[in-house]
């Protein structure tokens, strides 16, 4: 069995992946990559591939054109656009998730966004860098409210830990149901009315084309001159052109963007320069604990896949034809 590892993390992650694979399956054949440009020696011969969509960039339908023998794909994200969606990809091919695992990641890095925003915490870093002193009044989470696109197990995870910050916290969602967390939570198609009353606006929608540039501009001309817009979901949920010419004329009091339509964010992309955008490299659920945290939905995936169990794989996203 010749599993192939295509996980653009930090070294130290990669290899935690890698040996706790090895130590699970010593009889198989694992090939390490950190980029998708380092996967071609090895397309040919795998059977399984352990990845996330971002991972592979614009490489996938090449990749997956070039993969006869995959049968498996195993994704360590919750999303799986650049996997499901990409039209290269074999009928018969399975496709995983990872489910339920993210959230204390996420809330933490949604949590570190507002009170960065809120306290002008770039801005302090300028400052020491240029050596200089400067006080300002700070605004504070407490009597704020945020509201969430996307109401899933990420979004359970923050909306109570931004309740005990003092928040009030509203959902907006294709389904209206009482969650724990939650003040309320309101349908999509209110999303203008609500995103009106928001002081920090946070969107963790998974991407698909039904979301594609939900975020648009007369979304952000809802939003409070004095509001915060975080995306820790997909850049492409949200028109970044929209968000430029907001950012630009200040329209908004600021963004913290940890996901971008294109990754890695171009260099020359004029969101680097904008003293009110905060960013961050698409580490929203990437932290020192993160392949031990996902190995044991891994491995027991692999393991039924492998004993030919494929009915009690967990969090399957496409069925593909192992049955």
């Amino acid at each position: 069995m010749s599993i192939l590892l295509l996980l653009d993390v930090p070294p130290a992650m990669r290899a935690q992946y890698h040996q706790g694979l090895r130590d699970a399956f010593p009889e198989a054949e694992f090939r390490l990559a950190a980029t998708a440009d380092e996967v071609d020696p090895f397309l040919t011969d795998a059977e399984v591939l352990v990845t996330h969509g971002p991972y592979m960039r614009k490489r996938a339908p090449f990749m997956f054109a070039n993969m006869p023998k995959l049968r498996f794909i195993q994704g360590i994200g919750v999303g799986v656009d650049g996997i499901c969606d990409v039209p290269t990809l074999a009928p018969h091919v399975r496709v995983a998730n990872m489910q339920a695992v993210h959230g204390p990641q996420m809330a933490e890095m949604a949590l570190m966004h507002m009170l960065a925003l809120s306290r002008q915490y770039p801005r302090t870093v300028r400052n020491k860098d240029a050596h200089k002193w400067e006080r300002w009044s700070a605004r504070l989470l407490t009597g704020k409210t945020l509201g969430i696109l996307g109401v899933g197990s990420i979004a359970s995870a923050t909306a109570p830990r931004c309740q005990a910050m003092g928040m009030r916290v509203l959902g907006i969602s294709g389904t209206v149901r009482d969650i724990p967390g939650f003040d309320k939570v309101h349908h999509i198609s209110e999303m203008r009315d609500v995103v009106s009353q928001l002081d920090y606006f946070l969107v963790l929608t998974p991407y698909t084309e039904q979301t594609r540039h939900l975020v648009n501009a007369q979304v952000l001309a809802a939003m409070k001159p004095d509001a915060y817009f975080l995306n820790l979901a997909r850049g492409g949920v949200l028109d970044e052109e929209a968000m430029l010419d907001v950012l630009r004329n200040r329209r908004i009091a600021g963004a913290a963007l940890d996901v971008f339509e294109t990754e890695p964010l171009p260099p020359e992309h004029p969101f680097w320069d904008l003293d009110n955008c905060m960013i961050t490299c698409h580490q929203g659920s990437v932290h020192d604990g993160s392949a031990l945290q996902n190995l044991p939905t891994i491995i027991e995936n692999l393991r039924c896949f492998l004993d030919g169990n494929h009915a009690a794989m967990r969090n399957i996203i496409l069925p593909g034809a192992l049955d």
